[in-house]
């Protein structure tokens, strides 16, 4: 019976996908950026950020912005506020707690706005008198992380975010990097990017969501090459979820996912999100 539901629910997206597609819609120019968003790589924006220079930082999803300066990094930018006005408005965007979480941001060089992700804990040196104990870690594409040597999954999907290009890259992807993107996207608690991987108008209450979990960590899951050919797949995968009133807690539950139509990419069933099965 899901089954059907969901080869339904296939049917329904790509007929209404193809109506819209013939429909003749003028844009809106109100929603066209009036600049252009740049997703270079690192070694290129290593070149345009020298250790020392000052640069703004404009938080994607507030607006907010502060300045910063560059003071190490090898595969990324390591980087301070440059006053305490700036510590100030980077906690704001935190609402007030650092945090590890990845946000969106876009970063000012010259006449160019470049796609880039941060994270808001202070940890290691710092050398700025700015109130702020440390320094902070801005990865651009293709940066990698001081500890793996690797990139950061949830810090590249901010910058695809930010850069515009989530969706393409979502459309793309296998269903591995599907499990991977939406437990990633429930990790740094970003609506957006789980909604990205899911069923078109499947709702989901975050707020309830977002109570209950404190942290979330996929552990592993598994996926038959044979079945990844198909347009649908039960994917097993076992995850700790660290429930805020009752602490940690490890699952073993099962992960749907369909490809609506030949030419669209793997969507998940969210249906054990929406029912508060976690």
């Amino acid at each position: 019976m899901k089954k059907l539901l969901i080869l339904l629910v296939m049917y329904i997206t790509f007929f209404s996908s193809f109506l819209i597609s013939k429909a003749n819609v003028e844009p809106d120019p109100d929603s066209i950026l009036s600049f252009q968003i740049e997703m270079l790589r690192w070694d290129e924006v290593n070149k345009l950020l020298p250790k020392y220079s000052t640069f703004k930082v404009v938080d994607f999803e507030s607006g907010k912005s502060f300045m910063v300066q560059r003071r190490a990094g090898h595969y990324h930018a390591d980087v301070q506020p440059i006053s305490h006005r700036d510590t100030k408005i980077m906690k704001e965007i935190y609402n007030g707690e650092w945090s590890w979480k990845r946000r969106a941001i876009l970063v000012a060089v010259n006449d160019e706005w470049i796609a880039a992700s941060m994270h808001g804990m202070p940890h290691g040196a710092g050398a700025l008198k700015n109130g702020f104990p440390g320094h902070f870690c801005i990865h651009f594409y293709g940066s990698k992380t001081h500890r793996s040597n690797d990139t950061d999954l949830s810090h590249q999907l901010m910058i695809l975010k930010a850069s515009g290009k989530l969706d393409q890259y979502v459309s793309e992807a296998g269903p591995e990097e599907i499990v991977e993107i939406f437990f990633a996207g429930l990790k740094q608690r970003d609506a957006k990017i789980v909604e990205s991987v899911l069923i078109p108008g499947q709702k989901i209450d975050w707020d309830t969501v977002w109570k209950e979990m404190s942290n979330i960590s996929l552990r592993q899951f598994s996926i038959n090459k044979h079945e990844s050919s198909s347009i649908y797949i039960e994917v097993p995968v076992k995850y700790e979820w660290i429930h805020r009133d009752i602490g940690r807690k490890v699952y073993d539950n099962e992960l749907f996912l369909v490809k609506l139509s030949p030419i669209r990419g793997w969507k998940v069933d969210s249906e054990w999100l929406t029912d508060g099965e976690y």
